[in-house]
């Protein structure tokens, strides 16, 4: 790559040598901490603050003061208390061991602290991200002689029984191997490869690397997205598909569905690999999603969904500051295991609790506020956080994506508020959660006539290879029907559906079986929770027939009152019930029974 060498030297100046700079503690306010002058410390770097040894970050350096963010409950500290810097940025420890694990914000296991703790988090605990001392299987893959470089895979370690970790060159690296070890099992710690680099000096690689949180991994180069995310879920894969390597919001009142939403798309989607981050959600309800993942099955391996997922808990009554790092710890695994080549989805829940964070730390730092005392940089940080979203070529040539599917949460539901416009900026995904809709249980509660994709036309080729040419327009004319049924709704309002002619009238019909039967969806049916696209495009199809063969009776002069009598819309609603996803032959029988009530109606009616 061309930056490869601006990163090495960013990555050089960030590790710190031996220095370990000091300073004590002049002021406080809330998770601020504030040093009197410059005491040496880096931007961004990581520091423990005070006696309890608390974890932060710097985030402002003047000649005047050094500004500090704490990522633990700083009550009980007093001024003149040390800070101690650690030489090196807030960083990730990625190795094996990452999936099936639950981390706080910044990657602590909390099953690790509970064993040692207790089930609360004691202030300034200290425990190892990843198990130093669990041996792993490692198959090595590169052989004396042989040339690495950033990104190269020497050794493959079966992290668990659903993924295959791929144990990689650091980005900034490159050289030639000089020795190896035999296979056999390792520690994440222990030297696996010998590398000789260009200036001569050799450096023993392991299963284990750091990375700072706040820098994007590096890739050789990214794609157009032209491959969707399935979901399982007919109102995305269908109507707004989201691309792999693509960004999607989920904004909603409290009560619509977002949580549950991105519960369906992680237990459903074909991705290799789920991101889970709990943002400053309640804790009841992350207990809630920490218990179900851990006893859901994967349906596509049949093991534990556990094995390809790992979660990051950062709830409500969590520090502010932790919670505003949570988001970048989350990504730095996704950006990880992309690198190895998989494809990862990242689900964040939710970005305004996050944005919420920022707004604390801006005030407590005294910074202008700008609307609704959001900072004025909330658009430049959303940007940066879906902008690390991307189908790629990573640099050891295998291709990889990291999708990121963000809930907001607009206080009383408002759309028009600071995080909802600006997230709108930033994807290209905007699944509009309707408050009126999950209040009448249709779920998903995604209002159609307010959402949209601009992955659409980009998704068109592959629609056509792999489901059917004809996909997108039948999707186009499902569409079509939807936004006719809601002009046609406004007049009915006024008048009633009465005065309408008998065309439009059918036009409300069809549209109801398009709601009820296409969009609703039941995640609680075995057959209905996650539908293949074939058997979604075969419903559009099916729909499309009655819908044209009622038209043609219709024409004839048949009143829409006398084809309602007949249960063909019923049976075709309740397709996604009586037809199994792994029987889609069953739908040329209702294609028979819309001929028959074709002919049923002429004979009755002729």
């Amino acid at each position: 790559m061309g930056n490869s060498d601006a990163l090495e030297e960013i990555l050089d100046s960030r590790k710190g040598g031996n220095r370990r700079a000091e300073g004590v503690i002049y002021g406080i306010n809330g998770p601020v901490v504030t040093l009197l002058g410059d005491q040496g410390f880096e931007m961004n770097e990581m520091v423990y603050v005070g006696n309890s040894r608390l974890v932060g970050e710097v985030i402002g350096l003047t000649t005047e003061k050094t500004t500090i963010e704490v990522y633990e409950e700083t009550s009980g500290m007093k001024p003149g208390e040390p800070v101690e810097g650690s030489g090196s940025p807030v960083s990730c420890i990625l190795a094996p061991g990452i999936l099936n694990n639950i981390f706080d914000g910044i990657e602590r296991p909390l099953s690790a602290i509970r064993e040692r703790d207790g089930a609360y988090i004691s202030r300034g605990v200290s425990v190892d991200s990843l198990d130093r001392e669990k041996k792993w299987d490692a198959h090595i893959t590169v052989k004396p002689g042989d040339r690495v470089f950033g990104g190269s895979i020497i050794a493959e370690v079966p992290e668990t029984r659903a993924i295959v970790h791929k144990v990689m060159v650091p980005p900034e690296l490159s050289g030639e191997v000089v020795s190896v070890v035999a296979d056999g099992a390792y520690t994440i710690e222990e030297p696996l490869v010998t590398v000789r680099l260009s200036d001569g000096t050799e450096k023993e690689l392991t299963m284990c690397q750091r990375w700072p949180i706040r820098v994007p991994r590096p890739v050789a180069k990214r794609y157009a997205p032209t491959m969707p995310l399935v979901t399982g879920q007919r109102i995305l894969d269908t109507l707004f598909p989201i691309a792999k390597g693509g960004t999607a919001a989920i904004p909603g009142g409290f009560g619509t569905g977002k949580t549950m939403n991105q519960h369906q798309i992680a237990k459903w989607s074909d991705a290799d690999i789920i991101i889970y981050i709990g943002c400053g959600e309640r804790g009841n309800e992350m207990t809630q999603v920490l218990e179900e993942f851990t006893k859901l099955i994967d349906p596509k391996s049949g093991n534990p969904l556990m094995d390809r997922t790992a979660l990051i808990a950062n709830t409500s009554n969590m520090p502010v500051a932790a919670r505003e790092a949570s988001l970048y710890s989350g990504l730095t695994l996704a950006e990880y295991y992309r690198d190895m080549g998989y494809h990862v989805a990242i689900m964040a829940d939710s970005t305004s609790r996050w944005a919420e964070a920022l707004r604390e730390l801006s005030g407590r730092l005294e910074e202008m506020p700008a609307e609704e005392g959001y900072p004025a940089y909330l658009a430049s940080r959303l940007a940066a956080f879906y902008e690390r979203a991307g189908f790629v070529q990573n640099l050891n040539e295998s291709e990889g994506s990291v999708s990121i599917i963000g809930a907001v949460s607009p206080q009383g539901g408002d759309f028009s508020e600071p995080v909802t416009q600006n997230t709108k900026r930033f994807v290209r995904c905007f699944w509009t959660l309707d408050k009126s809709l999950a209040y009448a249980r249709h779920y998903p509660a995604i209002q159609w006539l307010t959402s949209y994709s601009d992955y659409v036309s980009d998704l068109a080729g592959w629609y056509t290879d792999n489901v059917s040419p004809k996909f997108l327009d039948d999707r186009n004319q499902i569409y079509y029907i939807l936004t006719e049924e809601a002009k046609l709704m406004d007049i009915v309002k006024l008048i009633g559906s009465d005065v309408l002619p008998d065309d439009q009238k059918l036009t409300l019909l069809i549209a109801k079986v398009i709601r009820t039967g296409f969009l609703q969806q039941n995640a609680f049916h075995k057959e209905d929770t996650c539908v293949p696209l074939r058997k979604q495009f075969l419903m559009m199809e099916t729909i499309l027939y009655l819908d044209k063969k009622a038209k043609a009776l219709v024409k004839l002069g048949m009143p829409v009152s006398v084809l309602e009598k007949f249960d063909i819309f019923d049976r075709i609603i309740n397709i996604k019930y009586d037809v199994p996803n792994d029987k889609l032959e069953l739908f040329s029988d209702y294609k028979k029974a819309i001929d028959e009530f074709y002919n049923q109606v002429l004979e009755k009616n002729g």
